[in-house]
């Protein structure tokens, strides 16, 4: 069990298993929402993870859809502003959702698989590892073969 929290420690959860994938998104949208040049996102089945304080606490901004649903979510902590998970999305079918990896405050015993949206990554942050580097087009081809095998277990970030 990995234990996760906001910056002020009023949004609380634990987690059992991390299923990925891991990924590192650098598009705008996820760019914009954590002011850096990424966000670091880890899978997560619902039924994995427990809130154990200040799910009240958590509002969610939906960005208006740019291409085709689903739109984009975030949710945040009202009190400190840290992201903070968001199962709004999961269903009996499809009980995945993406969870900030910098919210946790221990190790997930995972590690990231790829790099994803590369096109749109920032001027000012050159990748420097050797992970994998995955274009958006690149990506839905990927998703949607995942999508199949797994059922609808993964989405489009």
């Amino acid at each position: 069990m990995i234990p996760g929290s906001c910056l002020c420690g009023a949004v609380q959860f634990e987690v059992d298993t991390f299923v990925g994938p891991f990924e590192l998104c650098h598009c705008p949208r996820c760019r914009k929402a954590s002011g850096s040049a990424f966000v670091a996102g880890v899978g997560v089945r619902a039924r994995d993870f427990r809130w154990v304080s200040g799910e009240d606490a958590c509002v969610t901004f939906e960005a208006p859809v740019r291409e085709h649903p689903p739109g984009y979510r975030t949710a945040f902590c009202r009190h400190c502003g840290s992201p903070a998970p968001d199962l709004s999305g999961t269903t009996a079918e499809s009980d995945w959702f993406e969870l900030a990896a910098g919210l946790l405050d221990g190790d997930p015993e995972i590690h990231p698989d790829r790099h994803i949206f590369i096109e749109c990554g920032s001027a000012w942050y050159d990748i420097a590892d050797d992970l994998p580097q995955t274009t958006k087009d690149e990506l839905v081809v990927m998703r949607k073969a995942e999508w199949k095998e797994k059922r609808g277990r993964w989405s489009l970030s």
